[in-house]
């Protein structure tokens, strides 16, 4: 699996575990998640 599809599927791991009624403390999942997902999203262009 490419770099690309391991970020994307952190991305959609952090996004559902934010979906779910847990308290986290200091840190948004659902952020982290947006986050992964716009940097799998701009992968190809960063390391061109």
């Amino acid at each position: 699996m490419h770099i690309q599809g391991v970020l994307y599927l952190i991305a959609v791991i952090l996004l559902v575990l934010a979906a779910l009624p847990i308290g986290t403390r200091g840190v948004s999942l659902a952020l982290l998640g947006a986050a992964f997902a716009l940097l799998a999203y701009s992968w190809d262009t960063i390391t061109a």
